[in-house]
């Protein structure tokens, strides 16, 4: 079961979205810096984001885009990659039904005690040391480029163009909320959205895992 150019570009959107809402040191960041530097900061933040992706994405396509191909190969990644999606949309189930996730607070003491660093800088390095990054990419992501492949470049631009799109369009927001000082994305908005995520997830673990299955 391939996936069209379209349904690639809305999953992609979907699953970076569903990462980009979880509270992590990136949405931190954009917070703190958005009180510095004001709106542009949440792009900025992105842009540098984008930017490891889109070398890491070169890497893997130059070093492995033969060995994606193999059969075995993609089998084993989108079992594996279906597999980590399952685990996350279960895991952020759970954490809002026992209401772990939220928003983080805006905290003015921490944009004073926190280094001035420029939020393209922040967005390339705070992303490259974050251990669930690396995971996402080296699962999910391997996934997404087996497939993607299966179309060539389009399929490529497709996958990228959705899943940064889908960063740009949350952590702008944020920074939109903070600057203006708009309150309207309360907490039980923003959990209703992240169990969206979490069923979206579930269902696309399982056309991962089918697929790979299927294939074989």
């Amino acid at each position: 079961m391939e996936m069209t150019l379209g349904v690639l570009f809305i999953t992609a959107f979907g699953v970076g979205l569903s990462g980009a809402m979880m509270p992590g040191p990136l949405l931190t960041a954009t917070i703190v810096s958005t009180a510095r530097h004001g709106f542009i900061a949440g792009p900025l933040i992105v842009l540098g984001h984008a930017l490891l992706e889109l070398a890491l994405l070169i890497a893997l396509l130059a070093g492995f885009s033969t060995i994606l191909l193999l059969p075995h190969v993609g089998q084993t990644v989108a079992i594996v990659g279906g597999s980590f999606l399952l685990y996350l949309g279960f895991s952020m189930g759970k954490d809002i039904i026992k209401g772990k996730l939220n928003l983080p607070d805006y905290p003015p003491e921490q944009v004073s005690s926190t280094p001035l660093m420029h939020p393209i800088v922040a967005g390339i390095l705070i992303s490259v040391s974050n251990p669930y990054w690396s995971i996402w990419w080296a699962t999910i992501g391997l996934s997404y480029l087996t497939i993607a492949w299966k179309s060539s470049t389009s399929g490529i631009v497709s996958f990228y163009s959705g899943h940064i799109l889908a960063d740009l369009f949350w952590y702008s927001l944020i920074a939109f909320i903070i600057s203006t000082g708009s309150r309207w994305l309360n907490p039980l908005v923003y959990r209703l959205i992240l169990l969206l995520c979490s069923i979206f997830l579930l269902g696309l673990g399982i056309y991962f895992i089918y697929s790979g299955f299927n294939s074989i």
